[in-house]
């Protein structure tokens, strides 16, 4: 029987009354065909045809050693069944089990895998942090950081990057993402990818990274973790893809299937996403690995009827690995013999592991190297990598009369907050081995201590913290100590745990009674800077209308206080932009800049009137937009250049700007780029990131910034999800952030009747 096309085979099976699904074979554009044989391929299909079925299945799963099992554990790695561990660490360790493997009959290593995502030991920005320097080099550097001090330790294989594009800010892992523009993660997301896994994976200081969570978690409905996600194809392929696309392209080993389902598929079952898109038209060549149990929770979505049909749907789907659950060791024998599965779907999700292991080199070199673990973590040239990037995330959203940057000779200082006095909080969530250097933090009550002049007091006082119950008379105490001082420093926000997974909130303002505190101090009229430490957007429009200064310091590592000090005190400019928009109120949630165009927009000369797509309540604006971040100096933009008015399919413009450092401090700003098409076939944005410069700029100096701007950047995804370009006018803005209108022109394209593109 010749099967229909291959995104229709799964759901006729399925929805035939009675029908059991038969292993079918691969569709015909996912079938994993080697042109050209290499070496590696060699020596892979070698071991391959030596495996029994028994070695086979072992390498698709991972298991966490539950404290009390090594020795079950190590006993069965040294049978062949066990083919990875997450949660395994420390050279000692990782070669402890790695000794079970290689007393197996093929000696085939192990490979360790753990959430690496914001540094091992050295702990840096949380990612939305990071993100916010728009500097891919710095990132890459970073994760080469973490990547050796990971692997120093015998972990080979980390959970990271973290590429799903989110605009819901109720969700925590909001914080391990790239924010909300998928062009912008698909620049700085595969920096993490060729920072983790270097010039050569076989480099004992590389490690193999992870795009995850494939696809759409980002999406969550209410911003609930685990919920589910329903979008069109278009919306699927223009906004959540790319990144993940742009990690395939620079080399990314692994993905990891997602939580969620996807318009009624669960990622971690669905054959569209995974064998039709990211092993067919993108031609994925590593292994799919599903996030913890996730395909065990096929049943639980009410997509498999128990944990048998769940593993056929699992590898059917094509995750190559099972994590923690074991459905495959105990399922996959049963669904061969009742040809509910074939050995070739077996073969090649086996081929793509005992891949990655090859390249990473486990088999000439299983083992780490005991005693060089210490020397490699926590180096001063990590914590200065570390220091380098946290000063570039800090984001300044509010300066008035510029308040900042503070003298090192102020007489008093009072500092207010217990997240000053934290070492637990500015590392964050998934701080990975933090616990172990958290001696190392330095928190903002010590940085600035340190960065003060000897005459100078500093005051401390923990305020209120996150908690809703402290008292009229812990508020009361705050002010004391800050009409003491000629400054009140408080730090507000969220404790780690309250971002990052599982940890959805229903409201963005600030937890507890802080901003009663805040209120509090600002009517004693000492002066306030308030610096925010926080893994997510908040609402915070009092002290955004109030508050003289605002720094965004989110969580910031090892070295956050020692940033945070560096900025208040200007020996730093602060530079970074803003990579999620922060809104007024959770009503206007979800809100990001590149909102489609609607029918009845606001009239700009008539705000206030009634029929247009406003509120009644509050400007449609948000508090920060997308690419907001201010300066200790000041810029101007001027003279926009279009080198044509017209552009065909197959060609580019460039765009040319100068911008000038019009302030007494030298600094760095980030020049960004944006398009809008202003009438297509489908309804387009009102405005999209195509591009971005990072420049620096002493005082008083003026640059020329240009940008190449190709036709093929001017496409969108159409119903079907084809890449198309389409001939017509496009506006196009340079400026200093995505609500930046001072330098706007126009150009045509030509010569594109719907020119296909690519997939």
């Amino acid at each position: 029987m010749k099967l229909p096309f291959p995104g229709v085979w799964l759901a006729i099976f399925c929805f035939i009354p009675g029908f059991v699904i038969s292993a079918p074979p691969f569709p015909p554009k996912t079938v994993p065909v080697l042109i050209k044989k290499s070496p590696l391929d060699a020596k892979v299909e070698t071991l391959l045809k030596k495996m029994t079925l028994e070695e086979k299945i072992g390498q698709m799963c991972q298991f966490h050693p539950w404290r009390g099992a090594d020795e079950k554990f190590k006993s069965q790695t040294a049978e062949g069944k066990i083919g990875s561990f997450l949660n395994v660490f420390g050279a000692k360790e990782t070669n402890a089990f790695q000794k079970a493997a290689m007393n197996s009959r093929l000696k085939i290593p192990l490979l360790f895998g753990l959430d690496v995502i914001h540094g091992y030991k050295t702990i840096f920005p949380i990612p939305v942090a990071e993100d916010c320097t728009w500097n891919p080099d710095l990132i890459e550097r970073s994760t080469a950081v973490a990547a050796k001090e990971a692997a120093a330790a015998g972990v080979r294989w980390t959970f990271a990057p973290m590429v799903d594009v989110s605009r819901e800010p109720r969700w925590g892992r909001i914080s391990e993402g790239s924010g909300e523009d998928p062009a912008l993660g698909a620049i700085l997301q595969p920096a993490r990818v060729r920072g983790f896994q270097g010039k050569n994976l076989s480099d004992p200081g590389s490690i193999a990274a992870c795009a995850k969570h494939y696809v759409g978690y980002g999406a969550a409905e209410a911003g609930r973790e685990y919920n589910t996600t329903d979008m069109s194809e278009m919306t699927l392929r223009s906004i959540h893809l790319p990144p993940f696309k742009a990690c395939v392209e620079a080399g990314v080993r692994t993905l990891m299937s997602a939580f969620n389902d996807l318009n009624g598929i669960p990622t971690s079952g669905n054959v569209h996403t995974i064998r039709e898109i990211l092993k067919g038209e993108y031609a994925f060549k590593g292994f799919v690995v599903s996030d913890w149990a996730s395909v065990e929770q096929l049943v639980d979505h009410g997509y498999a009827a128990d944990k048998k049909e769940a593993a056929q749907k699992g590898v059917i789907a094509g995750v190559d690995m099972d994590m923690v659950s074991n459905v495959y060791g105990d399922n996959i024998p049963a669904l061969l013999k009742e040809k509910k599965l074939s050995m070739g779907q077996i073969d090649d999700a086996v081929r793509r592991i005992l891949r990655v292991k090859f390249e990473l080199g486990l088999f000439d070199k299983p083992y780490a190297e005991e005693e060089k673990e210490s020397a490699a973590t926590l180096t001063p040239e990590n914590l200065a990598t570390a220091l380098e990037e946290a000063e570039q995330s800090i984001v300044l959203l509010k300066n008035e009369k510029n308040l900042l940057p503070l003298s090192r000779e102020i007489k008093t200082i009072a500092v207010i907050g217990n997240l000053a006095d934290s070492k637990r909080d500015p590392q964050g969530s998934w701080n990975c081995r933090g616990e172990e250097s958290i001696d190392k933090v330095v928190t903002v009550l010590d940085g600035i201590k340190a960065r003060v002049s000897k005459e100078t007091k500093v005051l401390y006082n923990p305020g209120v913290g996150t908690s809703s119950s402290a008292t009229d008379l812990v508020i009361n105490e705050a002010v004391k100590t800050a009409k003491q001082a000629q400054m009140a420093i408080v730090v507000a926000g969220e404790t780690q745990d309250m971002s990052g997974e599982a940890a959805s909130r229903t409201t963005l303002d600030l937890p507890g009674r802080q901003e009663e505190m805040i209120k509090a101090i600002k009517a004693s009229g000492v002066p306030v800077v308030l610096l925010l430490m926080n893994g997510r957007p908040l609402t915070i429009p009092w002290e955004a209308e109030n508050i003289p200064a605002i720094v965004e310091t989110w969580y910031l590592g090892t070295q956050h206080g020692t940033a945070v000090a560096n900025v208040l005190f200007g020996d730093t400019n602060p530079s970074g932009k803003l990579v999620v928009t922060f809104p007024r109120s959770l009503g206007q949630v979800p809100i990001y800049y590149g909102q489609m165009h609607t029918g009845r927009p606001v009239d700009e000369a008539k705000p206030n009137e009634k029929w247009h797509s406003r509120y009644i309540d509050s400007p449609n604006s948000p508090q920060f937009p997308f690419g907001f971040g201010l300066s200790f100096t000041s810029y101007s933009y001027s003279n926009l250049r279009l080198s044509s008015r017209t552009l065909n399919s197959k060609g580019q413009i460039k765009v040319t700007a100068d911008v000038k450092n019009t302030g007494a401090m030298d600094g760095f700003e980030i020049v960004q780029l944006y398009i809008q098409d202003i009438a297509a076939s489908i309804t387009q944005p009102v405005r999209k990131l195509v591009d971005f410069k990072r420049v620096t700029l002493r005082a008083g100096e003026s640059q020329m910034v240009e940008f190449n701007l190709p036709a093929s950047k001017l496409g969108f995804y159409n119903g079907i999800g084809k890449y198309v370009i389409e001939p017509g006018k496009f506006n196009v803005w340079v400026g200093k952030d995505s609500s930046d209108e001072t330098l706007k022109d126009s150009f045509d394209l030509i010569n594109a009747p719907a020119a296909l593109l690519k997939k």
